[in-house]
């Protein structure tokens, strides 16, 4: 089950997103868990960069593994603020990069990793292909 949790003035369509989420997860052989979303702000973020990961740094996003298995399970914060200022440095649309983040959590979740250079290539040529999973034209 794929939830989300808003701790920010932030709409989105939750089915579609839901839906595309659903099917990252089933691309990767994976079976959909608990996966919750939650789209906050810095400073909601950055209390949990500090209370759990002791890193005093904002961030677009942090990602609680709870998977056992084959099973997808976590709770992926998003800080739309961060979101937003990337989209902006990186001159994409804000909902391009938004999905960019969303799916970097999900394969988080899968087993991607992203601290050596190589890993990081490999992540970004996932989150690619998984954005394009999103058929949706014109969608929030």
């Amino acid at each position: 089950m794929i939830e989300f949790h808003f701790e920010s003035i932030f709409e989105l369509d939750t089915t579609k997103y839901s839906d595309w989420v659903s099917r990252i997860i089933s691309s990767e052989t994976k079976v959909v868990g608990p996966v919750t979303f939650i789209f906050c702000n810095d400073d909601y973020l950055w209390d949990i960069n500090m209370k759990y990961l002791n890193h005093d740094t904002l961030t677009d996003i942090i990602t609680f593994d709870y998977c056992e298995g084959n099973s997808i399970s976590g709770d992926i914060f998003i800080s739309i603020e961060r979101v937003k200022e990337n989209a902006h440095d990186f001159e994409v649309e804000f909902y391009s990069e938004l999905k960019r983040v969303m799916a970097h959590g999900v394969l988080h979740l899968s087993g991607y990793k992203d601290k050596s250079d190589k890993d990081a290539l490999v992540m970004r040529q996932k989150e690619n292909e998984k954005i394009g999973m999103f058929h949706v034209e014109h969608s929030k």
